[in-house]
C-alpha cells in the first residue's frame, strides 16, 4: 500500500504534486518522492519521512517543470529505508521515471530473469525497481529510436505477461509524457482526471479519487485491470486495454482500512461500504447476541467511526466517542515494525474516562490484524472504569498472509490465525469478541448496480489469492524473510550501510 500520483500540466506542478501526496499520506509514511519534468531534464526530491518533512522550500524550489511523478512509500517488500524511497529512474531507454504501489510474486524469478537475460542490474531489494526494468526493457526491446502511445501500450502488455501480483503504478518519460498502468486484476486502485485551467487541460492519475477532488480535477474513470493510461506532454489522452483477459478483483481490505472514506474506488463510495458493513454486523449481533448487555458503543478512531455510528443506530443503542486521537502521531498499522506500532498506540489514543466508567462498552474497530494495538485499547478500556469490554471488528478474522502490497506477510503475527473466535477475545482481554462475516463484508462493499467488480481479492479472510500463483512455497519464503524480526534486521542493516557509505 503506498500513494502514487502523476500529473501532466500546463504550468508548474510541484505544488500540487506535494498537495496530491499530502492527501495521499494515509498511504505510507516511510518515505516520500518526487520527480519533475523540465523540458528534458529530470528533477528529483526523496527521503525518508512524511511528506511535509522530506520537502522544504528550497526542494520545492528546485522541482522545476510541467509534468512529474510522486510517491509516498509504506514499505512491505524491502527495508524502511531511504534507499528505497521512490520514485525510481532508470537511463536506459529514454530516461524513465516510476512509482508503483503493490507487490510482485514473482520478484525473485523477474530479477533473475533481468540479469540473465535483459542484462539489468537491480541496485535494490524494491520490486518496484524490478517492475521498473521490466517495463524499461519491454520498450527497449522495440528498438526504436523515436515512440509514441503504441510502443508504451505493447510494452505494458510485456509487463502484464511476464510480472504476476498486485500492481499499480504511474511512470514518465522526459519530453514524452506521464502514463499510468494497473495489473489485470485490479488489485491495488487506480483513477484519472482532469481539470480546466486558462492555459488548457491538465490531467492527474492517482491511488484515489480524493486526491483529484481536493486538486479540483473531475473524475473521468478508474483505470481498468489491465489497462494503461497516457497522457502526451502536450495533454492529449490515450487509453488501451493491455491484458489478454483482466478481471476486475480489487483489494477488499482497501474498503475495510487503507484508502480514506471520502474516496471512491471502482465507482464504489468507499464511506457507504463502511456504512453498509455498521449495519450488517448489527444484524449479526441482533441473531446471535440478542439478549447483550451494552451500554455504549465506542469506536477506535478513526477508520470505524462509519461503521460504529451505523451499528450504534441499528441496535437503538448510545453512541460515543470515548477515545480522543492525537493527529500528529501517524496511522499505527502503516508504521515500520511491530514495536513502533506498540510504542504509538498509547501516543495516540486518550480514553475520557466518563465514556466508560461503569459501564458495558463495545469498542468497535475496522479490523484486527496483529491484535497487540486492540489488546492495549481494551486494557485502556478497563483502565478508564468500564465494567465489561466487548469488541466487535466490521471485517472477519485476518487469518492469511497477504501477498499484494499490505504488511501482513507472516501468518504468525496474525492474531487470529490459528486460533478460535475464543481464543482470540482471551488473547485481547475482551469479555466478548463479534466477527463480521465474510459474505456480509463482500455484499457491504459490492453494492450491487453500483459497481463492475467481478469479485474481490478476500485473501487475508479467505486464503484464496486471485493471481493463482501463490502456492505454499512462496508463503513459507514470504513468513521467513518478511516478518516483523527480518524486517527490522535488514532495515539496521541498510541504515548501517547507508551510515557507513555517508561518513566515508
Amino acid at each position: 500500500m503506498c500513494g502514487i500520483v502523476g500529473i501532466v500540466g500546463k504550468g508548474l506542478v510541484n505544488q500540487a504534486l506535494y498537495d496530491a501526496l499530502l492527501v495521499l499520506q494515509h498511504r505510507g509514511q516511510d518515505a516520500a518522492g518526487i520527480v519533475t519534468c523540465e523540458g528534458e531534464r529530470l528533477h528529483l526530491r526523496k527521503d525518508k519521512g512524511l511528506v511535509r518533512d522530506v520537502f522544504r522550500t528550497r526542494n520545492m524550489l528546485q522541482l522545476r517543470g510541467t509534468m512529474g511523478v510522486g510517491h509516498a512509500r509504506y514499505p512491505t517488500a524491502g527495508a524502511a529505508s531511504s534507499a528505497e524511497a521512490q520514485p525510481f529512474y532508470v537511463n536506459s531507454p529514454y530516461g524513465i521515471v516510476l512509482a508503483h504501489n503493490g507487490n510482485l510474486t514473482n520478484a525473485e524469478e523477474l530479477k533473475r530473469d533481468l540479469f540473465v537475460d535483459d542484462l539489468r542490474h537491480i541496485n535494490t531489494d524494491s520490486d518496484s525497481e524490478v517492475l521498473l526494468n521490466i517495463f524499461a526493457h519491454e520498450l527497449q526491446v522495440q528498438g526504436k529510436l523515436r515512440i509514441d502511445e503504441q510502443d508504451i501500450f505493447r510494452a505494458v502488455s510485456g509487463v502484464h505477461r511476464r510480472c504476476r501480483g498486485g500492481y499499480a503504478a504511474v511512470a514518465m518519460i522526459p519530453g514524452f509524457g506521464v502514463f499510468g498502468f494497473r495489473d489485470p486484476f485490479g488489485i491495488r486502485p487506480l483513477i484519472y482526471g482532469r481539470r480546466e485551467t486558462d492555459e488548457g487541460t491538465e490531467y492527474m492519475i492517482a491511488s484515489e479519487s480524493v486526491a483529484l477532488n481536493t486538486l479540483g480535477f473531475t473524475l473521468i474513470a478508474d483505470v481498468a485491470p489491465g489497462e494503461a493510461v497516457f497522457i502526451s506532454v502536450d495533454g492529449e489522452l490515450h487509453t488501451q486495454q493491455c491484458a489478454a483477459a483482466p478481471v476486475l478483483s480489487p483489494c477488499i481490505f482497501e474498503f475495510v482500512y487503507l484508502a480514506r472514506p471520502d474516496s471512491i474506488i471502482d465507482n464504489i463510495s468507499v464511506h457507504k461500504a463502511r456504512s453498509r458493513m455498521g449495519k450488517r454486523l448489527a444484524a449479526k449481533i441482533k441473531r446471535e447476541w440478542a439478549a447483550h448487555d451494552i451500554d455504549v458503543v465506542i469506536p477506535i478512531p478513526d477508520t470505524s467511526r462509519t461503521a460504529a455510528l451505523q451499528l450504534a443506530n441499528h441496535l437503538n443503542l448510545p453512541y460515543s466517542e470515548g477515545f480522543i486521537k492525537n493527529r500528529y502521531i501517524g496511522r499505527t498499522f502503516i508504521m515500520p515494525g511491530q514495536k513502533v506500532r506498540k510504542q504509538s498506540v498509547r501516543q495516540k489514543l486518550n480514553a475520557i474516562d466518563l465514556e466508560f466508567k461503569k459501564k458495558n462498552v463495545l469498542l468497535v474497530d475496522d479490523s484486527i490484524v496483529r491484535g497487540t494495538t486492540s489488546q492495549q485499547i481494551i486494557q485502556m478500556a478497563r483502565e478508564a472504569g468500564a465494567n465489561r469490554v466487548y469488541f466487535a471488528s466490521a471485517a472477519p478474522p485476518v487469518r492469511f498472509p497477504n501477498v499484494y502490497g499490505i504488511d501482513m506477510p507472516s501468518a504468525v503475527e496474525l492474531v487470529a490465525h490459528g486460533r478460535t473466535v475464543g481464543e482470540v477475545a482471551e488473547f485481547l482481554g475482551a469479555d466478548g469478541l463479534i466477527y463480521q462475516d465474510l459474505d456480509d463484508l463482500i455484499q457491504a462493499v459490492q453494492k450491487r448496480g453500483k459497481s463492475h467488480v467481478d469479485r474481490f481479492d478476500c485473501s487475508v479472510f479467505d486464503g484464496h489469492y486471485v493471481t493463482g500463483d501463490v502456492t505454499a512455497d512462496y508463503l513459507q519464503h514470504l513468513e521467513t524473510n518478511r516478518n516483523d524480526y527480518a524486517k527490522e534486521v535488514h532495515s539496521l542493516y541498510s541504515e548501517n550501510v547507508i551510515g557507513l557509505h555517508n561518513t566515508a
